[in-house]
């Protein structure tokens, strides 16, 4: 997995996550094992040297939720980043009931309030599956 790798954009799609959650670590890892090559291009954010305004970001937006870079040069982020990143995996028949009418609005909300609290759950989930406490290195939890 490239850390900050800085590439324009091509055929891949960027997926700007936090390498400091373990959750996101986790799910980048999942979405590179099911994507074809050259799909899916994962950026660290929390990597030394990355630098949000290269890609046209902000780096405070970054940290907040999800962004994505499509191929085309369109950005999405929450949810729709979320949707973006399955689809280049592959696994756009998993993300299509989330962007149903009847659905759209709950799954937004409930990513909504997974990115507020990732680093706090993160670390409480390696506290559960590692039998150890390990703090996050942002939040302390």
């Amino acid at each position: 997995m490239e850390c900050c790798g800085v590439k324009p954009p091509g055929r891949a799609t960027l997926v700007f996550y936090d390498g400091e959650c373990p959750l996101c670590r986790v799910e980048v890892r999942r979405l590179l094992r099911r994507a074809p090559p050259g799909r899916l291009d994962p950026v660290d954010i929390s990597a030394p040297g990355f630098d949000a305004r290269q890609f046209g970001l902000d780096a405070g937006e970054c940290r907040r939720q999800l962004h994505v870079l499509r191929p085309d040069g369109v950005v999405l982020r929450g949810m729709e980043a979320v949707r973006a990143a399955w689809r280049a995996a592959g696994l756009g028949w998993l993300a299509a009931p989330t962007a149903w009418a009847p659905l759209r609005g709950l799954f937004d909300r409930l990513y909504a309030v997974f990115a507020r609290h990732r680093l706090r759950w993160g670390a409480a989930v390696l506290r559960l599956t590692r039998g150890r406490a390990t703090a996050c290195a942002r939040c302390g939890s």
